[in-house]
């Protein structure tokens, strides 16, 4: 027993125990500070994971807002082409919804840097697409274009020529007015006392009982076959015209204003040679002095005589 009691205290009193003690302290807070950084590394490095996707989400976004821009660009111009822009529009309207729905922060956490990306690029095929339509419609609008110059050139020429015929026209019907007008070849006014004894072109006021106004038509191939109404003016030296109502006298409209005449006759053109008469009576005696006769119809003077009236 004795022998065992001297064998206790000499573990006890072992040399080597403590520094294994130490050195088992030492591995274990190696360890610990192993932990600790490796927590903090990947803490930081979350924080950084964190960071990126956040950067990488914001730049996208953006990509996203310019998009908007350039399909607001795509909408008005496929607009002014004459395009149909309702599914474009549509389209619009859902990006800004996706935009509205990125810049809340609670629903941004959901999304996904894969998907956001992946509407950045449908968004650029889409453009693309619109691109090569706004193409299609300005080749469509240009040709368009040209052939509506190409058909108002045309119209302008066909009214450039529809104006030279009615220019040709109205000069050949000037003309043909012209040249259908009447013309008087001889001219006679006498003067017809009460016994019916004729004195011409001069005579004394006491000898006219009636005058007697004579004058010829000419031919005339071109004037219409008509009845025409025939004005005679008996114009006095002061001018006046003899006007007596009881004996046929009137007025009448020649280039816009109105005319008194003498007396009236109306007759049958048959383009021939025609030889008309007309006869006046005054109930007054005509002034001393020369007297002119002036014949009209439609809106023309036919032709003139005068005779003299001697005290």
């Amino acid at each position: 027993m004795s022998d065992h009691q001297n064998e206790v205290p000499s573990l006890l009193s072992d040399p080597q125990l403590p520094k294994k003690n130490n050195k088992t302290l030492k591995i274990g807070m190696t360890l610990a500070i192993m932990a600790i950084a490796l927590l903090v590394y990947f803490i930081q490095d979350e924080q950084q994971q964190n960071l990126l996707k956040e950067e990488a989400l914001t730049a996208a976004f953006l990509q996203l807002d310019s998009l908007s821009n350039e399909l607001d660009k795509r909408i008005l111009t496929i607009s002014q082409l004459g395009g149909e822009i309702d599914t474009l529009v549509g389209i619009k309207q859902k990006l800004e919804e996706e935009k509205m729905y990125f810049l809340n922060k609670d629903q941004r956490q959901k999304i996904t840097l894969g998907t956001l990306r992946d509407k950045v690029e449908g968004y650029r095929q889409l453009l693309l697409i619109k691109d090569e339509e706004i193409n299609q419609l300005t080749q469509i609008n240009e040709q368009l274009t040209t052939e509506n110059i190409e058909l108002k050139n045309e119209t302008q020429a066909l009214n450039q020529s529809i104006n030279d015929i009615k220019l040709e026209k109205k000069d050949l019907n000037q003309k043909v007015q012209l040249l259908s007008k009447l013309k008087i070849e001889d001219f006679t006014i006498a003067a017809i006392d009460v016994k019916g004894k004729e004195r011409s072109d001069s005579f004394r006021k006491k000898h006219i009982n009636q005058l007697q106004i004579t004058f010829v038509l000419s031919e005339n191939e071109v004037a219409p076959i008509e009845g025409k109404k025939l004005w005679i003016r008996v114009v006095a030296p002061d001018n006046n015209v003899y006007y007596d109502v009881n004996m046929g006298s009137g007025s009448f409209t020649f280039l816009s204003r109105e005319l008194f005449y003498t007396a009236q006759k109306e007759i049958l053109y048959d383009r021939s040679q025609q030889r008309v008469v007309v006869y006046y009576e005054k109930g007054t005696s005509y002034l001393i002095g020369p007297h002119t006769v002036e014949v009209y119809t439609d809106d023309y003077l036919v032709g003139s005589g005068s005779f003299i009236v001697k005290s």
